[in-house]
């Protein structure tokens, strides 16, 4: 059973995903592939371990899925994340915890030949 959270990273992650299969860069991989049980279990396993090493500073916001939104996007490199507004108090902290050269670094997507989506630390 996949809880609330870690449901909204994958959503976050095939949403901000693009398939890669069109020079042009693809469309989105939400709502056109499978996840792969690989990356679901990849999935679990870095939100409990997120959530462990981040604790109450998530409790920050009023919504709880919200952190897997914006840990998806902070580790990523996105536009958006903890830093931009939404974590008054904590969002420094929560940003400087995901990325380049931490123990939350960047994860990139892709369509396995059984056109399932499988990650990969990049």
């Amino acid at each position: 059973m996949i809880d609330a959270f870690t449901q909204q990273y994958i959503e976050t992650a095939l949403w901000a995903s693009n398939d890669e299969l069109t020079p042009e860069g693809g469309e989105p991989m939400d709502d056109r592939f499978e996840v792969s049980l690989e990356f679901i279990a990849e999935a679990i396993r870095d939100c409990d371990r997120f959530r462990e090493a981040a604790g109450v500073w998530l409790d920050e916001h009023d919504d709880p899925t919200m952190g897997a939104h914006d840990f998806w996007l902070t580790r990523n490199g996105h536009g958006a994340g903890f830093w931009d507004g939404d974590w008054p108090i904590y969002g420094d902290a929560l940003t400087a915890m995901v990325g380049w050269r931490t123990d939350f670094g960047e994860v990139n997507l892709y369509i396995g030949d059984d056109r399932k989506v499988y990650s990969f630390q990049g």
